[in-house]
C-alpha cells in the first residue's frame, strides 16, 4: 500500500529457540513456567527468571558474567536490571598492599592496608578480607571449587558488587588472616607490630620506602635465618665467651639492630649478666651519648657492679643506691650504664622517666609479673629504644606473667590482657588447647632465647639430686593431724561461705601452718605447738646428714624459706662449735660474706631462699641442702644454681628433705606441673596449673 511505512521483520525462530535453550541450560526458565497466564502482561510474558526462585543476587551475578549472557547479548538481546536491585558490577583488577609507620602508637607499630580501585576511586579491602575470614572462604573455596571470580557486596547495596579475581584474593586472605586474630578488621587499615609488619613486607615484597625496605629485610632474615649474623664482641670485654654465650650476644645484637625487644631466658648460671654486659658494651660504642638502665633486685645490684668491673672495666657504671643517690642524678648522662633497684624505680620514677635510655634491662624480670603493680606500671612507662628482660623463668606460675613481660617489651604484642586471657591463657591452662599453645609459641618464640644447662653447658660437672623421705616424730604427727583437721574444717567453711576465690588468705594460712610443722613445731606460735620439742627433720639434718657431709669435707649451702628455721639450725651449729655464715633479707654486707665463703674458710652457708636464691656466685660449694620444698621449682633451681654454675669444677649434690605423707610430698607433685608449664612455652606441650578445689583437698588430706 502506497504510503505504508510499516517494516516487516522476519523472525529466526530456530535461532530464538537455540538461545532460549542456552538460557535454559544456565538455569533460566520462561516466567510462564511459574506464574499463571492471567498474571502476565505483554511486557513480562516473554521474560525469563532463574529456575531457583530463592536464588541470591550472587546467582544472578554469576549468570550476568557468564559466557551464556555474552552469547545472548551478541545476538542482540538486551540484558538490564533495575538499579535498586544492586546488580551493578565493579571490577577490581589488582590489589595494592601497603605499610606505613603508625606514629600514634610508637616506633614499633605500623598500619597495614590493602586497597583497590574502581570507578576512579580507591577503597580499602580490609572489611572485605575480614568478611572472607569470618565466613571461612578458605574452606568454602578450595581445590577445584575455586571460581574464576568472586563477588562482595559494596557497603551501600545500591552500589552493587565488587568483582575480584578469586585465586589472587583468596591468596591475599590466606597471607594476612593471622593479622585479624582477635580483631574484627574494622573499616580501614590494621595496626600491627614490627614482627607482623616484617612478615607482611617480605610476603608482598613491599619496599616502597626506607621503612618498608628495612621491614622486608627483617622479614627475610627471620624467614631464612639458619644462624645468627656475625657480631664482634667488643675488645673491651675481658672474658672469652663460651659458644652459647657468643650466640646469646649475637641474638641480642640482632634484636637491637632490627628494633626488636626480647627475653633472654637462659637457665641460671649460664652467664646472662656477661652476655648482657657484652651487648651493652657493643651498644655503647655505637651510641656513646645515651646511657642504658639496668633494674635489678636489691640483692643483685652489687653482683652487677662487680661483674661490670671484672668483665667490662671500660664501661662507666653508676650505681644509684642509698640515701645520697639523688646527688648523683646529674651524673647519669656521663655514664654508659646506670644500675638501680625495683623499689628505687618506683621512688625515683620522676627522674628515671625524664631520660630517654638507649636500653632498659630488667634483671629477674619476674619482679613485674603482676601487671597491676606499681613496679610493672613504672617499668612500662620508661622511655627506651631497646628493651630486654632477663629471667631464668619467663613465667613461673601462669601465662599472665609472660603477658606482663611482653607488655613491657612490646605493648599490644599479645593484645590487651582481657583478650589474651580469653583467646590464649584460658584455652592453654584450662582446656589444654594445643592450637592455642602452638599459636602462642609461634608468636613469642622469635623474641625468647632459652637454653638449659643440659643443652649447652656440657662442661658443667654432674648434678645429683637426692630426696630424703623423713617420717614425722610421734608427737609431731599428732600435732600435724590436729592442726590439719582443724584447718581443713576452717577452709571448707570459708569456701562454703565465700567461695574458693575469696578464701585465699585462709587457704594460704592453712598450708603455711602444715609446712611449718614439718620443719619444726616451734615455727608455729600456738601453745600446743610450743610444747612439742621433736622435729624429725631437724634431727635427721643435725644427727645424720650434716655430720656425714662435714666429715667428707663438703662445702654446703643450706636453704630454707623460714628465717626462724635458720635460727634453730644456727643454735645447733653454735652448740656443736661448727663455723657457719648466714644470709637473710636483713644482711647488709652480702659481698663480704660471699667472698669469705668462696675463700674456703667456712664449711656451711645458711641462706634464706628469698634473699639468696639469685645474684650469688658460690662455686666453692659442692653440696646444696633444701630444708623445705617450695611451690615453685624455678625458685629451688635458682638457689641450687648458686653452686651449679659456670666456674664449678666439682660434682654437685642436691639434698631435699621431705616429710613423708605430708603436704611437703604433695608439693613435689605440684612442682612437676609447674616445670611442665614453663617447658610448654617453647614446645608443643600444654599444661594445667591452678589450685582448684580438688588440688586443695589433696594438699589438706590426712597423713598418707
Amino acid at each position: 500500500m502506497d504510503g505504508d511505512k510499516r517494516m516487516i521483520l522476519q523472525r529466526d525462530v530456530a535461532a530464538e529457540k537455540a538461545l532460549i535453550g542456552t538460557l535454559t541450560e544456565n538455569g533460566l526458565l520462561p516466567v510462564g513456567a511459574f506464574y499463571p497466564e492471567r498474571e502476565l502482561n505483554d511486557k513480562n510474558r516473554h521474560s525469563v527468571v532463574l529456575g531457583d526462585l530463592k536464588a541470591t543476587s550472587t546467582a544472578w551475578l554469576d549468570f550476568l558474567t557468564s559466557d551464556a549472557a555474552e552469547t545472548v547479548k551478541a545476538a542482540g538481546w538486551i540484558i538490564g536490571s533495575d538499579p535498586k536491585l544492586g546488580l551493578a558490577i565493579h571490577d577490581i583488577g589488582d590489589f595494592f598492599p601497603a605499610i606505613e609507620a603508625d606514629p600514634d602508637h610508637g616506633i614499633d607499630w605500623f598500619r597495614f592496608d590493602v586497597t583497590g580501585e574502581f570507578d576512579g576511586k580507591r577503597v580499602s579491602l580490609i572489611p572485605h578480607i575480614a568478611r572472607a575470614i569470618a565466613e571461612d572462604w578458605q574452606e568454602r573455596y578450595k581445590g577445584e571449587d575455586i571460581p574464576q571470580t568472586l563477588f562482595i557486596a559494596c557497603d551501600d547495596p545500591a552500589d552493587g558488587h565488587i568483582r575480584f579475581p578469586a585465586r589472587r584474593f583468596l591468596d591475599m586472605v590466606d597471607q594476612v588472616r593471622h593479622l585479624f586474630h582477635g580483631s574484627s578488621g574494622g573499616s580501614g587499615p590494621l595496626r600491627m607490630d614490627r614482627l607482623s609488619a616484617a612478615g607482611v613486607a617480605d610476603a608482598f615484597a613491599i619496599e616502597s620506602s626506607e621503612t618498608t625496605r628495612a621491614l622486608a629485610e627483617l622479614g627475610r632474615n627471620l624467614r631464612d635465618i639458619r644462624e645468627l649474623p656475625p657480631a664482634q664482641v667488643p675488645a673491651t670485654i675481658k672474658a672469652e665467651l663460651r659458644h652459647y654465650q657468643l650466640e646469646g650476644f649475637r641474638w641480642l645484637q640482632f634484636l637491637a639492630s632490627h628494633g626488636l625487644h626480647g627475653i633472654l631466658a637462659d637457665d641460671m648460671g649460664l652467664g646472662k649478666t656477661l652476655q648482657t654486659l657484652a651487648h651493652l658494651a657493643a651498644e655503647s660504642a655505637k651510641f656513646p651519648a645515651t646511657p642504658s638502665l639496668v633494674i635489678a633486685p636489691t640483692s643483685v645490684v652489687p653482683n652487677w657492679a662487680a661483674e661490670a668491673e671484672k668483665f667490662a672495666p671500660q664501661l662507666k657504671v653508676l650505681v644509684l643506691h642509698g640515701g645520697e643517690r639523688a646527688d648523683h642524678f646529674e651524673k647519669i648522662t656521663d655514664h654508659h650504664i646506670v644500675l638501680t633497684t625495683y623499689p628505687l624505680l618506683v621512688r625515683d620514677f620522676d627522674e628515671l622517666a625524664r631520660h630517654h635510655w638507649h636500653a632498659v634491662v630488667l634483671d629477674e624480670a619476674q619482679y613485674i609479673k603482676n601487671p597491676k603493680s606499681i613496679t610493672a606500671y613504672s617499668a612500662c612507662k620508661l622511655k627506651a629504644s631497646h628493651r630486654l628482660c632477663l629471667s631464668g623463668t619467663p613465667m613461673e606460675n601462669h601465662l599472665g606473667e609472660l603477658w606482663s613481660l611482653m607488655r613491657f617489651l612490646m605493648p599490644g604484642f599479645l593484645a590487651d590482657e582481657k583478650t589474651f586471657n580469653s583467646l590464649i591463657r584460658k584455652p592453654i591452662e584450662r582446656d589444654h588447647s594445643a592450637d592455642a599453645q602452638t599459636a602462642l609459641n609461634r608468636r613469642v618464640s622469635p623474641l625468647i632465647l632459652r637454653r638449659t644447662k643440659d643443652q649447652v653447658a656440657t662442661e658443667l660437672p654432674e648434678k645429683t639430686t637426692l630426696v630424703h623421705g623423713i617420717d614425722l616424730a610421734p608427737k609431731q604427727t599428732d600435732l600435724y593431724e590436729s592442726v590439719r583437721a582443724a584447718m581443713d574444717a576452717r577452709v571448707r567453711d570459708a569456701i562454703a561461705d565465700k567461695g574458693l576465690a575469696k578464701s585465699h588468705i585462709i587457704v594460704l594460712d592453712a598450708l603455711l601452718k602444715l609446712r611449718q610443722i614439718c620443719c619444726h613445731p616451734h615455727l608455729l606460735k600456738s601453745e600446743a605447738a610450743q610444747r612439742v620439742t621433736e622435729s624429725a627433720k631437724l634431727e635427721f639434718l643435725t644427727g645424720e646428714l650434716l655430720p656425714q657431709l662435714i666429715e667428707e669435707g663438703r662445702r654446703i649451702l643450706l636453704f630454707s624459706q623460714f628465717t626462724s628455721m635458720l635460727e634453730l639450725i644456727e643454735e645447733h651449729l653454735e652448740l656443736e662449735d661448727i663455723p657457719f655464715l648466714k644470709l637473710t633479707g636483713q644482711t647488709q654486707e652480702r659481698a663480704k660474706l660471699v667472698k669469705k665463703f668462696q675463700s674456703g674458710e667456712i664449711p656451711i652457708f645458711l641462706i634464706s631462699l628469698k634473699a639468696g636464691g639469685t645474684g650469688l656466685n658460690l662455686t666453692a660449694a659442692d653440696t646444696v641442702i633444701h630444708y623445705d620444698p617450695w611451690w615453685n621449682p624455678a625458685a629451688e633451681n635458682q638457689a641450687t644454681d648458686r653452686a651449679h654454675r659456670i666456674g664449678q669444677t666439682k660434682p654437685v649434690f642436691v639434698h631435699k628433705l621431705v616429710c613423708r605423707g605430708t603436704i611437703e610430698e604433695r608439693i613435689l607433685d605440684l612442682q612437676k606441673k609447674k616445670a611442665a608449664l614453663v617447658e610448654a612455652l617453647l614446645s608443643e606441650d600444654t599444661a594445667k596449673l591452678r589450685i582448684d578445689a580438688e588440688t586443695l583437698s589433696h594438699l589438706l588430706a590426712p597423713l598418707a
